[in-house]
Order: C-alpha cells, then sequence, then structure tokens
C-alpha cells in the first residue's frame, strides 16, 4: 500500500495544535520529530501526517489555521508545507529486523524469528509481540530478571500482573522443578502469557488466571509484582502474605521509592534490597 505523507515545519509551540489539525484534515497519523532545539518555543519542529491518498492541500490550510486559531497562536508559526509519496516497504519486516535480542544475565528474551540459540549457560525466552506489556526491552522486567536469576532457587513462583508471562517463563525455565503459577487482570493478556508458554515449552507447566493476588492466593517462594506504585500500594499486605521467601516489586520510579519503602515498614519490613536502573527500580523484600 502506497502512503502520502505531508510534512508540515513549524514552530515547536504548535506542535499539538499541527497534529490536531493534521487528523481533522483526514490524516490517519502523525509522527514528530521535535528538533535539537526543542526546548526553545520558537525553534523548528517538523510534524508529518500520513494520508492513505494525496492530501487536499487546501483543506489541510484550512485545518491549520483553525487549528492554530483555537490554540492562540500565530499563522507564522507554521512555516513550510511539503507533500510527498512515500515508498512501499515491508514495514513489518524492517521492524522485525530491527528487534534485537535482551540479554539479562543467563536470560536473553528474543523475538521467535530470532536466530539465538540456548545454550547450557544461557536461557532464551521467545515472546511474540502483542497486546500485553513485559517484552523483555523495558527496565522494570530487566530488573525483575536480573533479581530472579539472582534470588529464585525455590520450589514455588508467583507471578502477579504477569503481562506477556515473560517473568513466570524465566521461573519456569530457570527452575524446571517449581511449581510456577501466574494472574493478570487482563484476560487478553493471559492469553497471550499463555501462548507465549507454549512457545517456549512450557505451557504446561505454569498455571494462568484471570485475577489478582488476595488472602486466598497459595504462598510461593519467590512472589513478583511488576506493576505500578498505584497498585502495588494497596497490594503490599496481600504479596506479602502470599510470599514466603523473596517478594520482588518492580515499576516503580526512583521517585516513587521512599512511598513504597515507607509502606513496607508500616507492614513490618525492616530492610530490603533496592536496584536501579535508569528513572525505575525494583525492591526485593
Amino acid at each position: 500500500m502506497s502512503w502520502f505523507a505531508l510534512d508540515v515545519t513549524l514552530s515547536s509551540r504548535a506542535r499539538e495544535a499541527v497534529e490536531y489539525a493534521l487528523v481533522e484534515a483526514g490524516a490517519l497519523g502523525t509522527e514528530s520529530d521535535a528538533g535539537v532545539a526543542s526546548s526553545v518555543e520558537d525553534s523548528d519542529a517538523r510534524v508529518t501526517g500520513y494520508f492513505d491518498s494525496p492530501p487536499e492541500v487546501e483543506r489541510v490550510r484550512a485545518a491549520l489555521l483553525e487549528a492554530l486559531r483555537i490554540y492562540g497562536l500565530a499563522s507564522s508559526d507554521v512555516r513550510e508545507l511539503r507533500p510527498r509519496e512515500v515508498e512501499a516497504r515491508d514495514w513489518l519486516g524492517e521492524w522485525k529486523k530491527s528487534w534485537r535480542p535482551t540479554e539479562v544475565g543467563r536470560f536473553v528474551v528474543a523475538p521467535p524469528w530470532s536466530e539465538v540459540e540456548e545454550t547450557a549457560g544461557r536461557i532464551v525466552i521467545r515472546v511474540e509481540p502483542g497486546m500485553a506489556f513485559g517484552t523483555g526491552t523495558h527496565e522494570t522486567t530487566r530488573l525483575c530478571l536480573a533479581a530472579i536469576e539472582k534470588h529464585f532457587r525455590g520450589r514455588s513462583f508467583l507471578d502477579v500482573g504477569t503481562g506477556t508471562g515473560v517473568l513466570a517463563i524465566a521461573a519456569a525455565k530457570l527452575s524446571p522443578a517449581a511449581r510456577v503459577e501466574a494472574c493478570d487482570t487482563d484476560a487478553v493478556a493471559v492469553g497471550v502469557a499463555e501462548e507465549n508458554a507454549r512457545l517456549n515449552g512450557v505451557g504446561g507447566r505454569i498455571e494462568f488466571r484471570v485475577g489478582t493476588v488476595d488472602d486466598s492466593t497459595a504462598s510461593a517462594d519467590t512472589v513478583c509484582a511488576n506493576l505500578t506504585a498505584d497498585v502495588i500500594m494497596p497490594l503490599l499486605p496481600a504479596l506479602l502474605g502470599a510470599t514466603c521467601g523473596r517478594l520482588i516489586l518492580s515499576g516503580i520510579l526512583d521517585t516513587q521509592a521512599d512511598d513504597v519503602c515507607a509502606r513496607l515498614r508500616s507492614l513490618g519490613v525492616a530492610d530490603c534490597e533496592l536496584t536501579r536502573e535508569g528513572e525505575w527500580v525494583a525492591l526485593v523484600v
């Protein structure tokens, strides 16, 4: 399928208005290039609108003028409009080639089409990109994988908020005799995780369910919750109650770590291990 692009050069402060105008004029999507000096409001930036047929430039101009009026901006905030045809390419094929395996200790998270081989010292987890969070590339997933490799040697593992199932699959591969359970409140995510478990040859060894952790949840040697701080905080009593070894928490921003640690102390946790990657942290209780 051929696509038609309209590149709009503008001042940085007009970016939102131009994105709005392009969609109003029939664009199916937009792409923004903030430019080098994006922190300067009057610096040049570029927004590209993508259309499935050649855009009507006059219709776009009218939409731009109306959007600039609504946003209280001047017509001079839009510098130039330049239409072009986008060469048809195998976008999915190019994206697949660009996605590289992610290595965390012994773990390697890779797409199904990757030629990465599993060896005695390396555990390969293959993930089909889908509609759930957790392809192994995010800092919080990597922090959890590192904590699992370091701490999990037990007989049972619980993954709360499993997403694509990466962490549960990692535990099942690291400790083949372990009882591994995983849950998520999103039924679509659970379906994706089940498929990824089958893809990795551990589908029969992980019990997936739709739901979360509560007082009736069976305890596990290691419990992992890669969620967000606002979800973790009210779940902490149930997460601690389900843990009889290590509790791994992530999805927590560095600025939120003190609040989570304070809540843990109020629940009787004297100390915990903290690791960081970028702006994210993981806590091991």
